[in-house]
Order: structure tokens, then C-alpha cells, then sequence
């Protein structure tokens, strides 16, 4: 269903971290949360997950839920169950919430990822089952595959073991790390079992053939044995007995026997003549309208592998390839429904837009413009992380999750895209019109832009300006830029000055002029 939004970048890279007012908080029934906000808590969606008209989003700042297609949100962040935890994979079946959580740790002088469990919910988030990170016992080192006893490297540590998609069958729960490869549990997480993939030379493997080689994604003290294909990044199921675990050694499809053992048959760049653009498999997704399985299939280590979106449309036997060169992170599908009939948009979440299809692949678009109709704000980020989509009472709802800007939420009534937009940005509320502030702040022009956030009330036109300590002119930001009046506004700056060079570390104000208002003045903070 999911991806890696890549190992480090989910917990490790540079988020967006909103500032809000402690009014927002309290402690309600066990658990401190912001309660009705108006928006999610994080402004980095990593994954979305749609259970009827039920909205569940993991974020950096953990889980958020709305019961009202994205009006209100209930954010998990700093409750006894979640604490401060970023959500690492999120999944729903059958009415069961699972969350998966991690954060990154410091390990001689490296930033690394660790999990640190599985959060799961049988009455809609209102109580929750903590499950530890699966880890094995130092003596844990073999595994059983049909007929064979293999030897398996035992996975005792939560650091670099951390859960990066998840997917459901009848009675199961498939998760992925890139450590603890694949693993599922039959009993709420209570207990896991590891499961074998085949190794790099091998493409198909049957319990009822004889193999010797190790479960072993690195080399170490434990054999020499290292394949790619053990290192585990995504899982999609298809319908009660096939999933799809996607590694960093290609797309594995799995067939699930009567007696629970799994046939194996695996596609990468070189063992087919119409094969998936690279073995790095950082996301899948299944649509049962299309029958068709997506991959975001990077480049990994051949040499004819290259970025694209991969997706085959007859069970894995051959493979097309769209969107070339893009990094995709995460699909979503958008239903439509015509009279009795289904039909169903591909997205694709990547680092350069958000891509939408409406014959298989064929073509895509992007959004053009998105501006909220609430305030006018027009978003300004091409960087997806996740999208889903949901029909309710004859409108098409669409979510985008972003890296920086939060989640954007579109009611089509119509054609493709078109519609009301709004972009859920987790901010502090201005409450008068000489309030401003700057977010993120300190920070980084090589990694983000800076938003200016304030309150229009006075005039159609506004100018802001970026001064140095000085106070001379660094950059107009916009020059009597319409606005409209009585609303909150949000305008950026990308740390550069009017000659296109990036500023000097060091301190710099912003000053917003709302007509013939007395301008209105903000401190930002830039750090290279």
C-alpha cells in the first residue's frame, strides 16, 4: 500500500515544524491532544490511510484523524500512547487502526533510524494497543521455508529496524523494515514470524524445492551471505492470497498457499523483456478496480536501472514503465462512479509534482494553481509524500499529503482537478493585525523557504519587504500583491536576495505594508 518516504528522510531530513499557541492543548480522556483543530499537527504527511469517510494520516508529528472529510482533526501528538513519535507507516482493515512509529537516534556521531512499535485501535482511536518493535532473540537464527531450515540472521535491535509499509490479508498483517525484512502476525501484533524472500540469484522459489542459502539482507559476523532482496521497503496485498513486497532487489510476487507457505516469483530490470525500471522499490500500491499493481521503482545499483513509476496489469508477468526519471514516493487511487460502474485515476505522490492518470498510465496531470478558496493562499511546493481520495454524497474528495506545506484537500464537482481547494497548514492563528510570525524559524534556504504568516485588514494590496540588520533592502518578497481583507495570509521567501544569491547567516526583518497602514515588522533567523 505504502512506501518509504526513503529510511532516513521519513525521521532524519528537515521537516516543517509549525509553531502553536499552548491554548490549543489539553488533557481530555486520558490523553493530551489538540481537540477540533483546524488542521493536522504536522505539516509533513508521510502516509494516508481512508477507512469509509474516516481520514487517517501519519505525520511527522504522529497520527491525526478526522470523522468530518477533513474539517476537524484529532492529532495524537504528546498523548500517553503515541508521545512525540513521528508515524512511520499507518494502515486500516476491517474497521482496525495500526501505526506504526519511530523516531531517528544518534549512534557515533550518525543519525539513524529506530523503531519503536506498533500502535493498534479496535474502536476507532479512542483506546490503543502498544506492540513492541519486533526484534528476535540472539538465538532466533533459523526460519523455516516449506521443507527447507534456513539459516536467518537474527534482528535483535530496533535501529535501522523500523517499520516502513504494512498491508492486510484475511486474519494477517504483512509489515516491511529494511532489517527485519518481512514479517507477519496472525494475532494483532502480539507475536511475528519472519517470512523468506528469495535471494538475488534466485527468481522463483516453491516450499516444495530444496535451497541453502541464508535469510540475510548484510554481510557480518553472522555469514557473508548479503542480498538486496532481503532488504525490505513496501508490501501491497492483492485480493485474500497474493501480496507484493517491494525490496531494493525488485518486486517479489507472493502466492499464498492453503497451508499458509508462499510461491515466490520475483521481477527486476534484467529478468524480463518488459521489465520494471529499477530494483530500488520504494512504494507499492494495488487497485482492485484495475487488478493492477504500482511500484515507484528506483534506480539501485544496474546499470540500464533508471526512476520511474512501474505497473503491470496482468499479475506481474510484464511490467510498463511511466513517469520516467521521476522519484515517486506514494500512489493513490481516485474512484469514480458512473451508474453501476467503477472507474479509477492513478496518482503518483514525487519530489516534482503530483502526477494523476486517467487511462492507466497513458497520460498524467498535475494540478495547475492551487489556491485555497478560504484565503487566496496559493501553495508553492512541488514535493509530495502520499495522496488518497474518497467518494462521499456526489463529490469527489481528494488529499495530498505534502513534505512542507501539510495536507491539501480537494472537493471535485467536476473535471479532473477542478474544484474548491484547501491547503491545512499547521500554524499558529494570527489574532490581531500587527501579530505576524515566520516559520519554520531559524532556517535553511539549501533545505526550505520560510513562511511569513499575517493578518490582512486593512487594504486590497500588500508588500513585504526582507531588510538586513541595517535595515537595508535585501528582497522584495511581493509588491502590491492583492490579498484579500479579513483573512490570514502566508507568503514566502526562499532566502535569497534580489540578485538571486542565497543571504549570509545571520539575522534579518521582514516588513509587510498593507496600503497606507502602518507597516507591520518580523525577525527571521537563517542558518545555512
Amino acid at each position: 500500500m505504502r512506501k518509504l518516504v526513503f529510511g532516513l528522510l521519513i525521521l532524519v531530513s528537515v521537516v516543517v515544524n509549525a509553531q502553536l499557541r499552548p491554548d490549543t492543548y489539553k488533557f481530555e480522556n486520558g490523553r493530551i491532544g489538540k481537540i477540533a483543530a483546524d488542521s493536522p499537527i504536522s505539516n509533513s504527511i508521510l502516509d494516508i490511510a481512508i477507512d469509509g469517510s474516516d481520514i487517517w494520516l501519519g505525520t511527522s508529528r504522529g497520527l491525526s484523524y478526522s470523522a468530518d472529510l477533513g474539517a476537524t482533526w484529532k492529532n495524537y501528538y504528546q498523548d500517553e500512547t503515541f508521545g512525540e513519535e513521528s508515524i512511520t507507516a499507518i494502515g486500516v482493515y476491517n474497521g482496525v487502526v495500526y501505526a506504526s512509529t519511530g523516531h531517528s537516534t544518534e549512534r557515533n556521531g550518525e543519525s539513524l533510524p529506530e523503531g519503536s512499535g506498533i500502535k493498534i485501535s479496535t474502536d476507532g482511536g479512542n483506546t490503543w494497543i502498544s506492540r513492541p518493535q519486533p526484534v528476535d532473540d540472539p538465538a532466533d537464527s533459523s526460519v523455516q521455508y516449506g521443507i527447507n531450515t534456513l539459516r536467518a540472521l537474527p534482528v535483535t535491535v530496533e535501529i535501522n529496524n523500523i517499520v516502513y509499509d504494512m498491508a492486510f490479508t484475511p486474519g494477517t498483517i504483512w509489515i516491511v523494515t529494511f532489517a527485519g525484512g518481512l514479517r507477519k502476525s496472525t494475532d494483532l501484533g502480539e507475536t511475528w514470524q519472519r517470512v523468506v524472500l528469495p535471494p538475488d540469484n534466485i527468481d522463483y522459489l516453491h516450499p516444495d524445492s530444496t535451497y541453502s542459502f541464508s535469510l540475510q539482507p548484510v554481510a557480518g559476523g553472522f555469514g557473508s551471505e548479503s542480498y538486496l532482496n532481503h532488504r525490505v521497503f513496501s508490501v501491497a496485498a492483492a485480493g485474500d492470497n497474493v501480496i507484493y513486497v517491494g525490496t531494493a532487489g525488485g518486486i517479489n510476487k507472493g502466492t499464498i498457499l492453503a497451508d499458509g507457505n508462499i510461491v515466490w516469483q520475483k521481477s527486476t530490470r534484467t529478468n524480463q523483456d518488459e521489465p520494471i525500471s529499477g530494483n530500488f522499490v520504494t512504494a507499492l500500491s494495488y487497485d482492485e478496480n484495475t487488478n493492477s499493481v504500482w511500484g515507484a521503482t528506483w534506480l539501485a545499483e544496474g546499470t540500464t536501472e533508471y526512476y520511474g513509476v512501474s505497473a503491470s496489469f496482468d499479475g506481474g508477468l510484464s511490467w510498463k514503465v511511466f513517469l520516467s526519471g521521476e522519484k515517486a514516493h506514494n500512489f493513490g487511487f481516485v474512484p469514480k462512479i458512473s451508474g453501476s460502474n467503477i472507474f479509477t485515476d492513478i496518482m503518483a505522490a514525487t519530489d516534482n509534482g503530483l502526477f494523476r492518470s486517467a487511462d492507466f498510465g497513458n497520460s498524467w496531470f498535475t494540478p495547475q494553481n492551487i489556491i485555497d478558496v478560504t484565503n487566496g493562499n496559493t501553495l508553492k511546493t512541488d514535493k509530495y509524500y502520499s495522496a488518497s481520495a474518497l467518494n462521499f454524497s456526489g463529490l469527489r474528495y481528494v488529499f495530498l499529503g505534502s513534505a512542507e506545506e501539510g495536507l491539501i484537500k480537494l472537493e471535485e464537482s467536476g473535471s479532473m482537478w477542478s474544484g474548491d481547494w484547501y491547503i491545512l497548514t499547521a500554524s499558529e492563528k494570527i489574532v490581531a493585525e500587527d501579530n505576524t510570525y515566520a516559520f519554520p524559524n531559524p532556517f535553511s534556504p539549501s533545505q526550505e523557504r520560510v513562511r511569513i504568516k499575517y493578518l490582512n485588514n486593512s487594504s486590497s494590496t500588500v508588500t513585504i519587504r526582507i531588510l538586513d540588520f541595517g535595515m537595508n533592502l535585501v528582497k522584495t518578497v511581493i509588491q502590491n500583491a492583492d490579498r484579500l481583507q479579513g483573512v490570514e495570509h502566508t507568503d514566502y521567501w526562499d532566502g535569497r536576495d534580489e540578485f538571486g544569491s542565497v543571504v549570509a547567516n545571520g539575522v534579518y526583518f521582514y516588513r509587510i505594508d498593507f496600503g497606507d497602514s502602518d507597516p507591520v515588522y518580523g525577525k527571521i533567523m537563517v542558518l545555512r
